[in-house]
């Protein structure tokens, strides 16, 4: 039961504490953020290993307050420096391959998607095995990979921290559609059908910032350095604003999914210490600096697809994405909050995902959130009553109690610590829902509640099932690395291969696989 959701110049001014933002563009007043206490609440503690079922009033549920944020950032002061990032660990990349590896064609494989995996360029490979652009692959062909030839190394400045990349506590009350009139840019007044629906320029940015949990301010950003849409209410480029210039990839709306996917698979590949060079747009292999921040990892990566080694080094300087973002929202690192993630952060106590009595198949390990840039933060379950995409009969459940915040297109967004912020605390991700019979936006749920039927709706997928993903602060939570899903005591855990994995509780060891077995059978 796989699932994947795909969908699928600047003149430079010299950057100085003199180059203040207009007032009018500062981002407004954030909070000192406690991650272990809601917006406007209080903190409280829950035991993962507790078999003990929740026991709760059926008193209707708290109505979130979506309290103001109390502390004001002060204004930008002209006469200050900069802040200084806060040092980051610095990272113990990869081993760069130093042998030539053999590899067998399947199907589906391009001389680009060959490159990529091993960190090389196509021009490499093909001269490695006498190939040309024209060649063709054929199914059991044996190439020879070498080894990368890596350059200079990329620099250590960092364009933003982890918190301005994320759909987290910083951008909770960031009124985007205010922001983006006031500019009285193109952005204002575009729209664009996706999905059978018409949006305006601020709804798809905000559509992407959700469903990828990406920042606002970020891709509004880099709308801007890249074709002035935020200001320039005639901007000279209207069908490829990102510069992604691909058929496929045309519209503001694709053009910011290709972005964010780009962003959160830099993002989650340096926070899985799982890359250590770049493969540019010239075919060009720079080893990263080691002290970077994941945040830069996102930029760095997106940029890498796009340019050449020269416009490359420009694009993730001082003088490029930060140099916009610096005169539209003020220097990123004032808004940053750390640690996105604390080290000692637990999961909440979580209930296997459908009703008492029914018989389920544990059919995806851990596999990307939302795209294939996303962490590996979701597990597949499917009713046994599935047939193909037909809508099961079957009701996928909350596994915690908390307040939906979003529902709508085969998703469900559940807020655990009931503040009606998406972006603070943990929120529980339920893809594949049905329209029919859905849970609606501003309900309040207990444990067990349903939630929806599962479906094929809302992405690609070959049969109904559940795709269940968790967040914390905006970040995807990997269900295979350090803080495992925990549901009803199985806790999961990865082979290293993207949906293969395991639920383990006791002595009790199910495998992922596709349909109802022995192996993969679960209930409550």
């Amino acid at each position: 039961m796989k699932s994947r959701r795909i969908f699928c110049y600047f003149i430079l001014v010299i950057l100085c504490v003199s180059c203040s933002p207009n007032s009018n563009n500062l981002p407004g007043s954030y909070p000192t953020y406690n991650p272990f206490v809601p917006l406007g609440g209080t903190a409280h503690a829950t035991d993962i290993n507790s078999t003990a079922l929740p026991s709760p009033t059926r008193t209707p549920g708290p109505t979130p307050t979506r309290a103001p944020l109390s502390v004001t950032i002060p204004p930008h002061n002209a006469n200050a420096s900069l802040v200084t990032p806060t040092p980051d660990i610095s990272q113990s990349l990869p081993t760069p391959r130093q042998a030539s590896n053999q590899y067998t064609v399947v199907a589906g494989d391009t001389l680009g998607s060959i490159a990529q995996t091993y960190g090389i360029s196509v021009e490499s490979l093909q001269q490695a095995n006498g190939l040309t652009d024209d060649s063709i692959l054929n199914i059991g062909q044996t190439l020879n990979v070498p080894p990368p030839a890596p350059v200079t190394p990329g620099p250590p400045f960092k364009v933003i921290p982890d918190s301005e990349l994320v759909y987290g506590p910083a951008s909770a009350q960031f009124d985007i559609d205010a922001y983006v009139k006031n500019k009285g840019g193109y952005l204002a007044v575009y729209t664009e059908q996706v999905n059978d629906e018409t949006l305006t320029g601020t709804q798809v940015v905000m559509r992407v910032a959700q469903d990828y949990s990406v920042n606002p301010r970020l891709l509004m950003a880099l709308l801007e350095y890249r074709s002035k849409w935020v200001t320039s209410a005639q901007p000279d480029v209207l069908d490829y604003p990102l510069g992604l210039a691909r058929s496929d990839h045309a519209g503001l709306y694709r053009q910011l999914t290709w972005a964010a996917n780009a962003l959160n698979q830099g993002f989650y590949l340096w926070r899985a210490n799982a890359v250590g060079t770049w493969v540019l747009g010239d075919g060009s292999v720079v080893p990263i600096d080691p002290t970077i921040n994941a945040g830069t990892a996102g930029v760095q990566n997106m940029f890498s697809i796009l340019d050449d080694r020269t416009e490359w080094d420009t694009d993730v300087s001082a003088f490029g994405l930060f140099q916009t973002y610096f005169f539209l929202f003020g220097n990123p690192f004032d808004l940053a909050i750390e640690p996105l993630t604390p080290s000692n952060l637990t999961q909440p106590r979580l209930d296997l995902p459908f009703e008492h009595g029914s018989i389920w198949g544990f059919t995806g390990g851990p596999h990307a959130g939302w795209d294939s840039g996303s962490a590996w933060a979701a597990l597949d379950f499917a009713p046994s009553d599935v047939m193909g995409c037909a809508m099961s009969a079957e009701w996928a459940t909350a596994i915690a109690d908390g307040f939906i915040v979003r529902a709508g297109t085969g998703e469900v967004i559940e807020d655990l610590d009931g503040d009606g912020y998406e972006q603070t605390g943990w929120d529980i991700l339920y893809m594949h829902m049905a329209a029919q019979d859905r849970v609606e936006a501003g309900t309040y749920v207990y444990t067990g509640d349903h939630i929806g039927h599962p479906s094929c709706e809302g992405g690609i997928a070959n049969a109904a099932h559940l795709h269940l993903a968790r967040k914390y602060n905006g970040e995807w939570i990997p269900a295979d690395g350090p803080l495992p899903f925990v549901l009803g005591g199985w806790t999961s855990s990865g082979d290293g291969t993207e949906y293969d994995g395991y639920l383990k509780r006791g002595t009790s060891t199910l495998e992922a696989a596709e349909g109802i077995s022995d192996l993969n059978q679960i209930s409550r």
